[in-house]
C-alpha cells in the first residue's frame, strides 16, 4: 500500500523527512506548504512536488494519507487539531505543544478522529542510541545508575529564526527545544517517566527573552537519576551522554556511536545497522497505521515530556524542586 505524504513547513528539517521518503516506497511526498514562497517553491522544485502558501488549500485539494507538520511551536495546536480533523494521520515535530492542555486538545482530536499520531522524538531511531538501549536492557553492564547528558550549540545565531527567542512562540528557549531531547532521551533509555525536577536557566542570551542554559537534576520512575547540562552561548559544539552502571561506564554520542569502559579505557563497540532514523520513524509510523498500535513516540509518551518540560520552568521560577505534573 502506498501513503500520500503533504509537509506543511519548508524548512531544514522537510529535507530530513523527503529524503527518507525516497527510499521508501511506500510512502509518497505530494506537497509541501509554506507561507514563506521563495522556500516553499525551492523545496517544491527540487523534490518535484507540488507548492502551496496556504496548509488548509493543500490538505483539502490533495487529500493526504499523512500529514507532516514542522511549524513553529506555537502553531502545532491548531494545525494538528485541523488536520485530524480531515483525517490526516499525523508526524508532528517536537516539542508536541507549548503545554499540557494543548497536548489533550491535539489527543482529544486525534482519538475522534480515529487517526494516528507520531511526534518527533527522533532520539528513538538512532541506531546509536538503539544499541544503548538494548545495552541497558541486557543487564551485561549491572544496574544503571545515573545519566549525565550534556549539550552545547549556540543557540543565538543569527541564522535561527526570530520566533525560536521570543517564549510567547517558543514555549521556552534551548530547554523547550534542545533540554526535550534530553529528558525524551532520559526517559526512553531507561524506560521510565521523569518524576522529579530540580532546575537554574540563566537568561544571558543576545536576542530575545528565552533561556540561554539549564541545569537539571531529574529523578525518575526506576531509580535512575538524571543530570543534564546545555548551554546555548558561545564555545565548543558538544552531544554526549554519559550512563553510568555499577561495573561499567557508557559514553553515547548519538550521531556517531557507543563506547565502553570496563578498565579505565573506552572501547567503541561496532556499530550495527546504519539506517536513517526518519527513515526508521517512518517504519514505525507504518506500523502502527496498517496495525492499528501506538507508536513509540506516541501522543501520550509526547505529553510526558512536555510536563516534564513543564516542571523545568515552574523549579527555575520558585527555586524549589518540582513533581512532574503537578502545579
Amino acid at each position: 500500500m502506498s501513503y500520500r505524504v503533504a509537509l506543511i513547513g519548508a524548512g531544514i528539517i522537510s529535507r530530513n523527512h523527503l529524503n527518507a521518503m525516497k527510499q521508501m516506497t511506500a510512502l509518497q511526498a505530494v506537497a509541501v506548504a509554506d507561507i514563506d514562497e521563495i522556500r516553499g517553491r525551492k523545496v517544491g522544485k527540487e523534490y518535484g512536488i507540488a507548492y502551496y502558501d496556504n496548509y488548509r488549500e493543500m490538505i483539502l485539494k490533495e487529500r493526504p494519507d499523512i500529514a507532516i507538520l514542522a511549524l513553529p511551536h506555537f502553531l502545532h495546536e491548531e494545525c494538528a487539531v485541523w488536520c485530524a480533523n480531515q483525517g490526516c494521520h499525523l508526524l508532528l515535530e517536537k516539542p508536541m505543544a507549548l503545554n499540557i492542555q494543548q497536548c489533550d486538545a491535539i489527543l482529544e482530536a486525534v482519538k475522534a478522529a480515529g487517526v494516528k499520531l507520531m511526534v518527533g522524538h527522533t532520539q528513538h531511531y538512532w541506531p546509536a542510541n538503539i544499541q544503548a538501549k538494548a545495552l541497558i536492557e541486557s543487564g551485561e553492564l549491572g544496574r544503571l545508575i545515573a545519566i549525565h547528558d550534556t549539550r552545547h550549540v549556540y543557540y543565538f545565531s543569527d541564522h535561527r529564526p526570530d520566533w525560536f527567542l521570543d517564549r510567547e512562540k517558543a514555549g521556552g528557549g534551548i530547554m523547550m527545544n534542545l533540554g526535550a531531547h534530553s529528558i525524551d532521551k532520559i526517559q526512553w533509555l531507561t524506560g521510565s517517566r521523569i518524576t522529579k525536577v530540580k532546575a537554574a536557566l540563566s537568561y544571558e542570551g543576545t536576542r530575545g527573552n528565552v533561556e540561554g542554559s539549564g541545569c537539571l537534576f531529574l529523578e525518575t520512575t526506576t531509580g535512575v537519576t538524571g543530570i543534564v547540562v546545555q548551554s546555548g552561548y558561545k564555545g565548543v559544539p558538544k552531544d554526549e551522554t554519559e550512563l553510568i552502571f555499577d561495573r561499567a561506564m557508557v559514553k553515547l554520542i548519538s550521531a556517531k556511536g557507543v563506547w565502553i569502559n570496563r578498565e579505565g579505557q573506552y572501547v567503541m563497540l561496532e556499530s550495527q545497522d546504519n539506517i536513517d532514523p526518519f527513515e526508521l520513524q517512518f517504519r514505525d509510523l507504518l506500523q502502527a497505521i496498517e496495525q492499528n498500535t501506538e507508536t513509540d513516540s506516541s501522543g501520550e509518551y509526547a505529553r510526558s515530556v512536555i510536563a516534564a518540560l513543564e516542571a523545568v520552568y515552574r523549579s527555575n521560577e520558585t527555586g524549589v524542586e518540582q513533581r512532574v505534573g503537578t502545579e
